[in-house]
């Protein structure tokens, strides 16, 4: 074959060949192509079939969107409202007949009796609800609930917990949106517990299809579980937080209750017999509102020198429990430490701390020994009368380490003969207690009859067991009757406005001034004055100078301006400058010839009448020295005129 030929063969059969694997392998492609797409269609199929599952709505669809939105309750002791209540807030879309209902089913509360819970109505936010119903159910036993004013039995999930309350919305006509806040509130009639309140809200919605129309015994098409919760925070008298600005302690003489106010300490002088209370160091442990019982501390009460301190347990008739130098306890509320004595004398500092608040106090005491070492008497009164003398004679002790003995002291007749006038010579007569305002003893003295007498402070109820005696004192007893009256000031002259003290005094007939007595010194209207004094700061009233009966002092006062045999009053004068003056008559406790006029006088010195008499002075001064100096002066020139000629 020529090679044209040869050429043209080949390129034919090449094509030919060319043509049929290119129609083979477009069919292949065509093949698959067509399987592909079978199983994409497929896919597509099962995920529109999916996505049909998911988005359908049944032609019997219950509510749509149902949402429930809760804000927590906030109660408290004092007040359980609507303004205090959790709301639970239902929002959705609601078709003709469609229902949803709410039960209330309890979670947990704290323990104890605990009130009840209820669910009312509150408001809505949707603008037309003349279709919407609203039931309200309460409990009635365990997992039933009964409609207001109907006979119909509910079951609540046959729950044996308690649902306090169910409400149930009806949309009776065309569909709405809903938007309806509904309040869950604690009983406001039974006391509340501090803590939070959980209840679980079961919110069941239910389409019109369904059986029973909505009834709460249908099957519901949706539920909601929600939780809400309301607290009740602790108030803040029972708060357990220690203060220190509410917190304090005390020293006291005797127990005293808990819950007590702080108050002053006492001064605190016990003898030193081991064993013996001397005090009680009361410790107001108290929270920022001062609650005097749930404040939670660990208080230390430390010892220096004598005495000790115990634990208690009480508070009016606590009973002592352990006892040392130094003690912790836990304190909840108010505390109360014993101070007791060790058997040994001298200064006690206590020091008692907080842990937690951090607060600490000092306070001091003084124990004494048994015995005295050496009493020191003084007389009180300088005239005695027949009969009851109290505070007659003053004592001061102290024991063998120095300190102040305040023991009880007795005085005593030193011999027979002072007996027959101030009392028994063998039974020593009991004293007054140690008085830390005063500072001393007091003894009294019951005389039998005028004269004198001799009298001793001993520390012991009897001579024989006596281990101090005091110096002798002599009395003077007598029974004299006023024979006169006298008005005094206690000073000549005054400043303006400075205090005064007046003193009645009456006389006897020799006209020396007498014992305490009380009597008619004064005519009525008492005593007159012609100047404008005062009474603010004194104990006297303007009434109080009107008195006509008197009763005098039995002893001497530097502090009160008190003068044995003397009735005082006090004053202040004007604030300008002249002369005061006292009017007064003798009463009919006097003489006849006693009640005449009596009178008083003192001046106020004016400060600017005495600066210009000062000025005066000086004026006059100058003048003099003028004079003088002319003098001179004249004397001097004649003098030179002599020397020349």
């Amino acid at each position: 074959m020529p090679k044209g030929e040869r050429d043209a063969s080949a390129r034919a059969t090449h094509l030919e060949a060319a043509t049929r694997k290119f129609l083979a392998a477009t069919n292949e492609r065509k093949y698959m192509s067509t399987k592909t797409n079978f199983k994409r269609i497929a896919l597509v199929a099962i995920a529109a079939l999916g996505l049909g599952v998911l988005s359908s709505v049944p032609s019997n669809a219950a509510v749509s969107s149902l949402t429930a939105t809760v804000v927590a309750g906030t109660s408290s002791f004092t007040k359980s409202d609507s303004t205090t209540a959790a709301t639970l807030t239902l929002s959705g879309l609601m078709e003709a007949n469609d229902s949803i209902t709410v039960v209330l089913v309890t979670k947990s509360v704290p323990a104890g009796s605990v009130p009840g819970v209820t669910i009312q109505n509150l408001d809505s936010t949707t603008s037309t609800l003349t279709n919407l119903t609203i039931d309200t159910f309460a409990a009635s036993g365990a997992g039933n609930l009964v409609r207001a004013g109907t006979n119909g039995v509910l079951p609540v999930n046959g729950a044996a917990t308690a649902a306090a309350t169910m409400v149930r919305l009806s949309k009776s006509t065309a569909a709405g949106s809903i938007n309806q806040t509904f309040g869950i509130q604690l009983d406001s009639t039974t006391a509340r517990l501090a803590g939070t309140y959980t209840y679980t809200a079961l919110i069941k919605a239910y389409n019109a299809g369904t059986a029973a129309s909505g009834s709460p015994t249908a099957q519901a098409d949706q539920t909601i579980s929600t939780e809400i919760s309301i607290v009740v925070a602790a108030a803040s008298s029972v708060a357990t937080t220690p203060s220190t600005v509410t917190s304090f302690v005390n020293l006291l003489a005797a127990a005293t209750a808990s819950g007590t106010a702080s108050g002053s300490d006492v001064v605190v002088s016990s003898v030193s017999t081991a064993g013996t209370n001397a005090a009680y160091l009361f410790v107001g442990n108290r929270n920022a509102a001062n609650g005097s019982d749930t404040a939670q501390d660990s208080v230390t009460a430390t010892v220096t020198g004598a005495g000790q301190v115990c634990a208690t347990t009480g508070f009016a008739t606590p009973v002592v429990g352990t006892c040392g130098k130094s003690l912790k306890v836990s304190a909840i509320g108010d505390y109360q430490f014993v101070l007791q004595a060790d058997g040994s004398a001298g200064t006690s500092t206590v020091a008692i701390s907080s842990s937690v608040a951090g607060w600490s106090f000092t306070k001091s005491a003084t124990f004494y020994a048994k015995a005295a070492k050496t009493i020191t008497a003084t007389l009180a009164h300088p005239l005695l009368k027949v009969g009851a003398n109290s505070g007659a004679i003053r004592a001061t002790a102290i024991d063998a380490a120095g300190s102040n003995w305040t023991g009880t002291a007795y005085i005593v007749a030193s011999a027979a003969a002072d007996a027959l006038v101030g009392g028994s010579a063998t039974t020593p007569v009991q004293c007054d207690a140690y008085s830390s305002t005063l500072g001393y003893i007091a003894c009294p003295i019951t005389t039998l009859t005028t004269g004198t007498a001799k009298f001793k402070i001993i520390d012991a109820a009897t001579v024989a067991l006596a281990t101090a005696t005091s110096n002798e004192i002599t009395v003077t007893v007598t029974n004299a009757t006023p024979a006169s009256v006298k008005l005094t000031f206690d000073k000549a002259s005054y400043a303006p406005n400075e205090r005064a003290r007046i003193y009645v005094t009456p006389l006897d007939s020799a006209g020396k001034e007498m014992q305490s007595t009380t009597e008619t010194l004064l005519a009525a209207g008492g005593i007159s004055v012609n100047g404008a004094v005062s009474f603010v700061g004194s104990t006297t009233s303007a009434e109080s100078l009107t008195a006509t009966s008197i009763t005098t002092s039995p002893s001497t006062s530097s502090t009160s301006g008190a003068k044995a045999g003397s009735m005082v009053y006090t004053v202040y004068m004007p604030s300008s400058g002249g002369t005061v003056t006292l009017s007064a008559t003798g009463g009919i406790g006097l003489p006849v010839a006693a009640r005449v006029a009596l009178t008083a006088t003192a001046t106020v010195t004016d400060s600017g009448a005495a600066a210009l008499a000062a000025v005066t002075a000086l004026a006059t001064t100058v003048a003099s020295l003028k004079t003088l100096i002319t003098t001179l002066t004249n004397l001097v020139l004649k003098i030179q005129k002599k020397v020349k000629a």
